[in-house]
């Protein structure tokens, strides 16, 4: 089965990000239990997601796309890079199927490369998912203030603050003002490129424990 790229622009006519998600996920033979254990994503919000209810951030995106071995682009378009420079005036913009952010991406792909990278517009009020995954992340604050969150603690980063943190940590963050935040995110996790196979392992045991408390602190240029 073929993916189908989609972009904010060309949504009329063209499946949604959720129903290409259970397409593929049938085709791979797998259950609702199996891709959420695959994905580190509950079964709850994959559900969600696979009915067009809520709309993934492009991280949890890229987890559910290896979790079905196949590239991120089977999902969204992706701009293709031929070369390393991007200009300004000339870089594509393209945003997840329903979802308010505007990605441009910065990265190009070459052979050995290990990093990811794009300028996001969030808009007032968006409040992402906690996620956590493989590899490492910097996020910095182009324009505007976000509110970060990392394993129970709370940043809130204003322009020309920046952050770096291991991926494994569970990490939300929010647009928690009225104004749009330009922000600059780098990692090592693969958004583009389909290498890794599903997994198939059974379903983990759910962890129980109490939450930490939230810590308030605010970054100091």
């Amino acid at each position: 089965m073929a993916g189908t790229a989609l972009t904010k622009s060309d949504l009329d006519g063209h499946p949604k990000v959720g129903s290409l998600i259970r397409a593929r996920r049938r085709q791979q033979q797998m259950t609702l239990q199996e891709l959420g254990t695959a994905a580190e994503v509950s079964v709850g919000y994959l559900s969600q997601v696979e009915r067009d209810h809520s709309t993934p951030s492009l991280g949890t995106l890229a987890q559910i796309a290896r979790a079905l071995g196949v590239g991120i682009d089977y999902f969204v378009s992706a701009p293709s890079a031929d070369n390393a420079l991007t200009r300004a005036s000339e870089r594509n913009r393209f945003s997840v199927d329903g979802s308010s952010i505007i990605y441009e991406r910065l990265g190009a792909d070459f052979p050995g490369n290990m990093l990811s990278s794009f300028i996001m517009t969030v808009p007032p009020g968006y409040r992402s998912e906690t996620v956590a995954h493989e590899g490492e992340e910097i996020l910095y604050v182009l324009e505007g203030s976000i509110t970060q969150r990392l394993e129970g603690e709370e940043m809130v980063m204003s322009a020309g603050d920046s952050l770096h943190f291991r991926g494994n940590r569970p990490h939300s963050w929010s647009n928690h003002t009225d104004q749009p935040a330009r922000l600059l995110w780098t990692g090592t996790l693969t958004l583009f490129r389909s290498t890794a196979k599903p997994s198939r392992q059974p379903p983990a045991k759910p962890k129980t424990g109490k939450s930490k408390p939230v810590k308030q602190k605010k970054l100091v240029k």
